[in-house]
């Protein structure tokens, strides 16, 4: 039985994965953006092992949850899902990159540097993250002009970066990025083509199994099938600029 915390958990492959790892026995700490959002939690909440609260796209509010999931206790796994897509209509403003930004990218760094090191991490990517090699010296779209697809093709690229940054940096932890596929959440849209249930089935595996692909660290992963990510998110000189311009905009160094 594993301890496990998924982020973004109320809804979508977040909930999905929760509902299957309680459902198989594991300890789940699930995660709302506030105490309304938590509602949506109430069938789980009972099975769960507690729910932290917090808002990703805010640097205090995301220490805040990495605070209160050590003060559960330390996990065997982290799942970081929670990630969004910013419509531009409904915000046409440099705000609207941010945020992508924050939670795509910026939560899930803050949280590895300041939750007690778990055994296994999993960062959830995209696809798109092959399209999003971009300058980081405005990896927070302060000189480029507004583009929703471009920014969270960036986003999704730095954070499997950054999984394969831990993993060459902490070798006692198994760190692994995954494309859940483009399935039919509410980000997704209900026209998406790939299978709800197999875009949470790779991440609640690589939490938990102990089969031998699964415990060699520094993978990407499709439908529990290991995968070439895009090149410069492999290499260890633009993994460590990114980690140094993670660690400016955040305050927070993690290696």
């Amino acid at each position: 039985m594993a301890f496990i915390f998924i982020t973004g958990s109320t809804e979508g492959l977040g909930r999905a994965a929760a509902q299957a790892l309680i459902g198989q026995g594991h300890r789940v700490v699930l995660h709302a953006r506030s105490q309304q959002r938590a509602a949506a939690l109430a069938d789980l909440s009972p099975r769960s092992a507690g729910i932290v609260l917090g808002d990703l796209r805010s640097a205090v509010e995301t220490r805040s949850i990495a605070d209160q999931v050590n003060a559960i206790g330390r996990m065997d796994a982290v799942i970081h899902n929670a990630g969004i897509y910013t419509v531009p209509s409904r915000s046409p403003t440099p705000e609207g990159h941010a945020s992508t930004l924050a939670v795509n990218t910026l939560a899930p760094y803050m949280l590895t540097a300041v939750i007690e090191r778990p055994r296994r991490l999993i960062y959830l990517s995209s696809g798109m993250h092959r399209s999003g090699t971009g300058p980081l010296h405005d990896i927070d779209w302060t000189e480029r002009r507004w583009d929703t697809t471009r920014a969270y093709s960036e986003s999704k690229h730095y954070v499997a970066a950054l999984a394969l940054a831990v993993a060459r940096h902490w070798p006692d932890v198994m760190s692994h990025a995954v494309d859940p596929g483009w399935v039919p959440t509410r980000m997704g849209g209900v026209g998406a083509p790939d299978d709800l249930e197999e875009g949470h089935r790779t991440q609640t595996w690589l939490a938990t199994s102990d089969d031998p692909s699964a415990i060699v660290s520094g993978g990407y992963w499709y439908h529990r099938k290991r995968q070439a990510p895009a090149a410069q998110a492999t290499d260890s000189a633009f993994q460590d600029q990114l980690m140094a311009r993670l660690a400016d905009l955040t305050g927070v160094s993690l290696f």
